[in-house]
């Protein structure tokens, strides 16, 4: 049996934010900066829910990555950059930004501006990529971030680092593009892997999952992303 490993990046990441959605009172405010589809709406039935996202993304206006079959951003609360939403100062009291930070141009900005948005106490809900592969061309600015660049950024802009969770390990990252070759060599090389190569792949499937089982820290050297809590303190 094929093992699992390097499949459940966004299954963790859903459970991740579904158990934080959860927690926050009932009847918050809550903004989805980066909402795109707004996937995480049905999580927020017991909030008031404002989606905000600059809705330019075209998945045909060039070939370059990764991009989705189709895109439909519905119909957002707010459109504009993420660094200048027009809400008051702490208008929020809960801000969530879910793998939107690789794709807007001056990340620190952005956070600075989620920052202002929110209450004094206010919770800040951030994913995005430790490291990713072209995707959402042209809008695709950096390929990920490290927990120090939150460790850094976050509190210079008032916010409180409450949690800094590894999605994924080395051993699981590796798993994911190794799952992905045959197709990226189909796209890049005209070329596909032969019964014998297969073999090796889901051998070599099989020692990552018994790696990443022994794990004891490997996310420090890649991973799929970071999940992260901030409460605002000034």
């Amino acid at each position: 049996m094929i093992p699992k490993v390097g499949t459940k990046n966004e299954e963790i990441r859903h459970a991740w934010i579904e158990k934080q959605l959860a927690e926050l009172p009932h009847g918050s405010r809550i903004l989805d900066a980066g909402a795109g589809e707004q996937p995480y709406r049905k999580y927020c039935s017991h909030l008031h829910y404002v989606s905000q996202d600059f809705a330019q993304y075209e998945p045909t206006a060039v070939q370059s990555g990764l991009q989705m079959a189709k895109w439909d951003y519905g119909k957002p609360d707010i459109i504009c950059d993420i660094a200048a939403i027009p809400e008051p100062d702490g208008s929020f009291d809960a801000v969530l930004c879910l793998e939107v930070l690789e794709h807007v141009p001056d990340p620190v900005k952005a956070i600075r501006e989620l920052s202002r948005l929110l209450r004094q106490g206010g919770r800040l809900l951030v994913s995005a990529p430790f490291c990713s592969l072209t995707h959402f061309a042209p809008y695709h600015f950096s390929t990920g971030f490290s927990r120090f660049f939150y460790q850094k950024h976050l509190p210079e802009n008032g916010l409180r680092l409450l949690e800094v969770t590894p999605n994924g390990n080395y051993f699981e990252y590796l798993a994911q593009e190794l799952r992905r070759v045959n197709e990226i060599a189909n796209r890049y090389g005209s070329s596909q892997a032969g019964r014998l190569e297969k073999n090796a792949i889901d051998k070599t499937l099989k020692m990552l999952q018994r790696f990443s089982d022994h794990d004891t820290g490997s996310h420090e050297l890649l991973a799929f992303g970071f999940h992260v809590v901030a409460e605002k303190e000034f």
